[in-house]
């Protein structure tokens, strides 16, 4: 429209003007000046900014303001986030769309061969369309630009670029100087994370952990959680033991000794419940499974499944990574009849039996047999046991079978110490293919075992079964008896090679979160910072005590390599903790780009940056004399982040309080002393967009460029400052944002008549009606003050636009009603107040108004406005004498009604 126009136009002057002007440029100064210095997360940078994270942003961006009109020297950086798996991720799923379908791609319409894609966070990012190439051209990426992308590095320039367009389209008052992308690419940055880590070490913090992670052999990569599954988005690798049932002597086949060579054979059993072995009777395997038997070490061949035997080589079960080594293969109905040793079974040794509903896809295709405790084990036993014929056909002579009778295991109450057989007849199961009832049966016995049971058998006969199964696992494992083994919980295909996954055991790092004397430290800084809400306190305590160790490091994606192991990256969660330190110096070091690929103005290299140069910077340690930087320059740097540190306001989404607020006090404590951990933390909801959650498949979504282009910046900035505060879902109203155009093009025009009337009085504020208006504009001033210093946007919109209206309109009327005019110098102070109190929000209309009123310099670094006496006494009167006047106008309308 013509009034979008008409603020735009000002919008695109005003900002030529700042940038022109460098007035958010600003350095550490020496004159006594108070600092202030505001962030927000970095946000991961693959693809363009949308409104939630300029909800955030101006959450920063409004306090910044606020505190630049109360004379504070203000710092407002912007830094970019790379680091992780998505943009890698992306970069590659686009390369393989390109390797397929052509360059542009040609897509069938019926892409049945499409890369495979789960209803994940990442498939409603995309609108429904699964092809990156189609993404990238929703994103306004240009066509011919976008088989760049192929390249992940090409994410961190062109991304950027257009984030840093895009908020100064919104006039975001960010010292670009700073601005700063991660990973190794920006070589300064990847020297900081790196001092960062070999000093956490150094304190002990960074430790090695033992993790069983879900793993793709084809992309040799552990899997995200999401974005890397085609299916089995959330699947955790599940804890089984394998119990090892070694060959009794002299029950080897022949065939098999020459393959063997003096070798133990083991049938690898897999249970989830190992306390219950004391009750086994036999095992199962299924006739026509196929098996193979397999090294294991040296010494040890385990017999079992072939996807289990891929399983174990990732977990330390082989004699090489990856490369499960089978001897021969094998039939189960060659196992059959088989005599093997049961430990903790009271019957020594045990027969192999045939089991025909056992699956060869989970676990190893051998199962330890326990009728006491399974329903499944039970029904299938006295199958055996009550037909001649089938043992018969299996080849199974009576004493393999016939005596070997459920053992006593675990007490129920309830169910007694057989709990299968009690189960069986309370069901009604009387044979294995019932198989709905026995899936009932077996779900409620698993239950009520494990949560109701108490163990009736060996040394821990007494104890509840929750507590004595960690023991019992422990104690097979100790003795040899068996070994730790984990399998996906569910099947996990892998989104870019179609590859099943497997569980792998790496030794990772983690972060000590929890440690109990870090965390009894930012404990107790919590309670001395400002959280601006009692909700907030409460979340952030909740974040700390959840919080424990952290892994730190991963194999796949961008970032920075931990320096003592360089096979691994630094999690993106974890080089985000105390990157506001950084922005401190990068305006010295960088040369205007925010990859770092040129040097700033300390002309210092990457390669310079030692340990001693950054202890020198940040923790105040002596001069490194062989660092080949000048002690003038590294005091530069030193003063820079001794001025601004720490940092006054940080302010982020409730979503990341625990994984990254928490992270972040955890860091600084590790790092620096108390003076220099952050002050305090402005938590703020997730925006919904007209009461609904956005969303680009259901089309309720917005982005910042396109809503500048629809709104203007001001009236923009005006929608998201009354959108909401506190910690329960905001609401950006299109509705609002439209009558904001109309409320501040009306403002302007009523501004530019009253500055050019001639049409109003002169001369001193006297009247009633001058007095009142003059005491309201000094309350509203007092209000706004307050709800700014609260970090309160949306009440400081509402004195300070909202209530300074309707004491302009209240004082417009009067003077009509009274037939006199309204006084130059309130309607001049109305219109400069009003300038300044809405110019954290709406500055450049206000930056306009204020070169109307003839001010020098910007408004944004003008001075918040003196408050007068305000006279209550005045005011309770004028409230008294507006709601008589209502009153009576409302019964005269009853009347004429």
């Amino acid at each position: 429209t013509a009034k979008v126009d008409v603020l735009r136009a000002i919008e695109f002057k005003v900002q030529t003007k700042w940038e022109q002007e460098k007035i958010f440029e600003v350095d550490a100064a020496d004159d006594g000046s108070e600092k202030y210095f505001v962030t927000c997360p970095y946000f991961y940078v693959d693809g363009r900014l949308h409104l939630g994270h300029t909800f955030t942003v101006t959450k920063s961006e409004f306090a910044a303001n606020y505190q630049r009109l109360k004379g504070k020297r203000v710092l407002f950086p912007f830094a970019y986030h790379c680091t992780g798996k998505p943009i890698k991720f992306r970069a590659d799923t686009l390369k393989q769309e390109i390797e397929r379908y052509g360059n542009p791609p040609q897509f069938p319409e019926d892409d049945s061969t499409q890369l495979p894609v789960s209803k994940t966070k990442v498939h409603f990012k995309t609108r429904g369309d699964a092809h990156r190439w189609n993404i990238m051209k929703s994103m306004n990426v240009p066509e011919d630009e976008i088989a760049r992308f192929v390249d992940a590095e090409y994410w961190l320039s062109y991304f950027p670029r257009c984030w840093q367009a895009d908020l100064q389209k919104i006039g975001a008052g960010i010292d670009w100087r700073r601005s700063f992308i991660t990973t190794e690419v920006n070589k300064y940055y990847d020297s900081f994370i790196r001092w960062q880590f070999e000093t956490l070490r150094e304190k002990g913090f960074v430790k090695p952990h033992k993790r069983y992670s879900i793993f793709s052999p084809k992309d040799g990569r552990a899997m995200d959680k999401a974005y890397d599954r085609a299916s089995g988005e959330g699947v955790e690798p599940l804890e089984y033991t394998l119990v090892k049932l070694q060959i009794a002597d002299g029950q080897t086949p022949p065939g098999w000794l020459s393959a063997l060579d003096g070798l133990r054979v083991f049938l690898a059993a897999c249970t989830l419940r190992p306390e219950t072995m004391y009750g086994q009777t036999n095992v199962w395997v299924l006739p026509d499974g196929d098996y193979g038997a397999y090294q294991i070490n040296d010494t040890e061949v385990f017999i079992c499944s072939h996807e289990s035997a891929r399983n174990m080589s990732f977990q330390g079960l082989s004699q090489l990574r990856g490369q499960p080594k089978c001897l021969f293969r094998i039939r189960g109905q060659e196992l059959i009849g088989l005599r093997v040793c049961a430990p903790l079974s009271s019957y020594g040794e045990v027969y192999v039996m045939p089991m025909p509903t056992i699956s060869m896809d989970k676990c190893t295709g051998i199962v330890a047999s326990v009728p006491s405790f399974s329903v499944d084990d039970y029904v299938n036993l006295e199958e055996l046991r009550r037909q001649p014929e089938l043992r018969a056909k299996f080849g199974l002579k009576d004493e393999m079978v016939l005596p070997f009778k459920p053992v006593t295991t675990i007490d129920v109450v309830g169910l007694g110490t057989m709990a299968a057989p009690q189960m069986c007849w309370l069901f009604g199961i009387k044979r294995p293919n019932d198989k709905q009832l026995l899936r009932q049966a077996k779900e409620s016995t698993l239950q009520r075992t494990f949560y109701e049971g108490v163990m009736a058998a060996g040394p821990y006969a007494g104890r509840p079964v929750k507590d004595a199964k960690p023991i019992i696992r422990a104690q097979l494992i100790d003795q040899g008896h068996a070994v730790e083994y984990y399998e996906p919980a569910d099947t996990v295909v892998s989104r870019c090679s179609g590859d099943r996954c497997v569980v792998s055991l790496s030794i990772d790092w983690f972060l000590d979160y929890g440690n109990p004397e870090w965390r009894s430290q930012i404990e107790a800084h919590t309670k001395t910072m400002e959280l601006y809400s009692d909700n907030t306190a409460k979340q952030l305590d909740f974040g700390i005590k959840w919080l424990g160790g952290w892994l730190c490091s991963r194999t796949y994606g961008l970032g920075t390599r931990l320096p003592w192991d360089e096979k691994y990256l630094i999690d993106p969660r974890s080089d985000s903790t105390i990157y506001m330190a950084f922005c401190t110096v990068a305006h010295l070091l960088q040369g205007g780009l925010p990859d770092g690929s040129t040097s700033g103005p300390a002309g210092v290299k990457p390669e310079q940056l030692s340990r001693q140069v950054w202890d020198y910077i940040f923790l105040g340690k002596p001069y490194p004399a062989d660092c080949g930087i000048s002690a003038r320059t590294l005091q530069r740097m030193r003063t820079e982040f001794e001025y601004w540190y720490p940092v006054d306001l940080h302010v982020s989404g409730n979503a990341v309080t625990n994984n990254h607020l928490v992270p972040v006090l955890y860091n600084h404590a590790a790092l620096f002393p108390p003076e220099r951990w952050p002050r305090s933390n402005r938590v703020n909801g997730l925006l919904l967009l007209d009461k609904e959650k956005m969303s680009q498949t259901t089309g309720n979504f917005l982005s910042l460029t396109d809503g500048v282009n629809q709104y203007g910046a001001d009236a923009m900035r005006f929608a998201l400052a009354d959108s909401g505060d506190g910690l329960v879902p905001a609401n950006f109203s299109t509705k609002t944002a439209t009558a904001a155009i109309l409320r501040l093009y009306t403002q302007l025009k009523w501004t530019e008549e009253m500055l050019a009337t001639t049409d109003i009085r002169d001369g001193p504020p006297s009247s009633f009606h001058d007095r009142v208006f003059e005491s309201e504009i000094n309350r509203l001033i007092g209000e706004t003050d307050a709800h700014y210093a609260r970090t309160n946007m949306r009440k400081a919109l509402a004195t300070g636009f909202f209530g300074m209206q309707r004491a302009r309109n209240v004082y417009r009327m009067n003077c009509a009603v009274d037939e006199q005019q309204m006084n130059r110098r309130l309607v001049t102070r109305f219109i400069e107040v009003q300038a300044l109190l809405m110019a954290p929000i709406t500055p450049h209309i206000c930056e306009h108004i204020w070169s109307l009123l003839g001010k020098s310099g910007s408004v944004r670094f003008a001075s918040w406005p003196v408050a007068g006496p305000v006279d209550t006494a005045l005011l309770k009167q004028h409230a008294y004498v507006m709601t008589l006047l209502r009153n009576m106008r409302r019964c005269k309308a009853r009347v004429k009604a």
